[in-house]
Formats: structure tokens, C-alpha cells, sequence
């Protein structure tokens, strides 16, 4: 049986990582942050630029470690029980739990990447240029605007990486959706890519979704509880 997973940011508020979309998400509880993760203002406003590297370096993210729902997925991969890990995060728990069928729909918050030329480095050079007095660190061989390697609101997802997770979505037996809205396109349209497909939809989060209605299953306890649970009895 294979079996493909999407996880969103529920799945890391176990690990202390804030979500985004929830009751207590960042977006309403901070509404303006919404700008330092969105590529229009981002690109026109060195403030907002200063600001979402900020933004970046207090991130929980730096010291979280996996929890069990993470580790459990893990477990399932080393298994043999998983063909692909489709992510919404950023946060690279998931391969800090050792699992590594991962696509990264929404890129890695750790590397930095040049939008003019394309060239790549870490977050931690960038941050070691902002301590060292470059508040808005450039492109060290263009010259560009540097961007830490997430997709930010009003990019696209990269094409090959999307192009995989239908893929995946769309040979799966069953289709494990784990800590997300599933309010984000295109990747809200993989959960109807599988159950079209013929697979089971399983959903496990803390608020209604709009796929819902056509789950297998729909599971409302906390994913450090449900994930491990379900996946040993799949």
C-alpha cells in the first residue's frame, strides 16, 4: 500500500512552532508580518526587507526539534510504507527527523537565494552580514536582492517540485493530509487529485477543511497523538 502525505503548519505547533492560518495564527494575531513573507513588498521596500530578516532570525525554527508526528512519519518511510513526504513547511523538521521522500513545496527557510542572478547561500552568512553592519545584505556578485529560499506570496511553486506531489497524490493508495487548511493553492488541489484518483483521504486536523466532505476519515485530536496512532494501524 503506498501512501502519500501533506503536511501543513499544524503539524509543527507541537514542536513550538506558530501556525499561520489557525485561531491563534500569525496572520491574525500579527496581520502586518503577512507583508514580510509576500514578494511585492518585499522586493520594493528595503524596511520590509530588514524587518522579514528579523522576522526570520527569531523564527522557533532555529531550536525546534521534531515531535512525535514528525518521528512517526519518519518511521513510516524507513518502513517502506511512504512514497512521498508533500510539505507546506519550512522548517526542515521533517528531515531533522530523518525522513527524506521530502518535497518542499513552499522551499526551506535555512539557504538564501539571489533573485537576480540565482546564486545560493545560507541564512546564517546573511544573518552574519546584517550583525557585521550590512542591514540589507546584497548579492555579493550581482548585486541583487537576497531572499532566504521560501516561496513567498505572489511567487509560484517550483514547477518540477509540484509537478512530483501530483504525481505522488495521484498514484497513492491512500492520501494522509496532517496539519493543514488546505486553503493554499495549488496545494489544497492535491487532496481531490487523490481521492479523483481513487484513493483513501484521510484528514487530520484541528479545523474543518473544505475537502472534508470528501474524506474517508476526518480526525480532530492533536496530531501528536493521532498521526503515530493512525499510521500504526495503517
Amino acid at each position: 500500500m503506498t501512501i502519500t502525505v501533506l503536511t501543513g503548519a499544524g503539524i509543527s505547533t507541537e514542536s513550538g512552532i506558530p501556525d499561520y492560518r489557525g485561531p491563534n495564527g500569525l496572520w491574525k494575531t500579527e496581520p502586518d508580518h503577512l507583508k514580510l513573507v509576500s514578494i511585492g513588498p518585499y522586493l520594493d521596500d528595503p524596511g520590509v526587507r530588514r524587518r522579514s530578516w528579523e522576522f526570520r532570525r527569531a523564527s522557533p525554527a532555529w531550536t525546534a526539534e521534531p515531535n512525535a508526528a514528525h518521528e512517526a512519519l519518519a518511521e513510516l518511510e524507513r518502513a517502506g510504507g511512504l512514497d512521498r513526504l508533500v510539505t507546506q513547511n519550512v522548517d526542515g523538521l521533517h528531515q531533522k527527523a530523518g525522513s527524506r521522500a521530502v518535497l518542499e513545496l513552499h522551499g526551506n527557510m535555512f539557504g538564501v537565494v539571489c533573485v537576480g542572478c540565482g546564486a545560493r547561500s545560507s541564512l546564517r552568512e546573511a544573518l552574519d552580514r546584517i550583525d557585521a553592519g550590512e542591514p540589507d545584505p546584497a548579492c555579493r556578485g550581482c548585486g541583487g536582492v537576497l531572499k532566504t529560499t521560501t516561496v513567498m506570496f505572489g511567487e509560484v511553486l517550483p514547477e518540477e517540485t509540484l509537478a512530483e506531489a501530483v504525481r505522488a497524490a495521484q498514484r497513492c493508495a491512500v492520501f494522509l493530509v496532517v496539519g493543514t487548511s488546505l486553503q493554499v493553492q495549488p496545494a489544497a488541489t492535491l487532496a481531490g487529485l487523490a481521492a479523483e484518483a481513487g484513493a483513501r483521504l484521510v484528514i487530520v486536523n484541528g479545523e474543518p477543511t473544505p475537502y472534508d466532505d470528501q474524506a474517508d476519515e476526518v480526525i480532530r485530536d492533536p496530531i501528536g497523538e493521532a498521526v503515530p496512532r493512525l499510521l500504526a494501524a495503517l
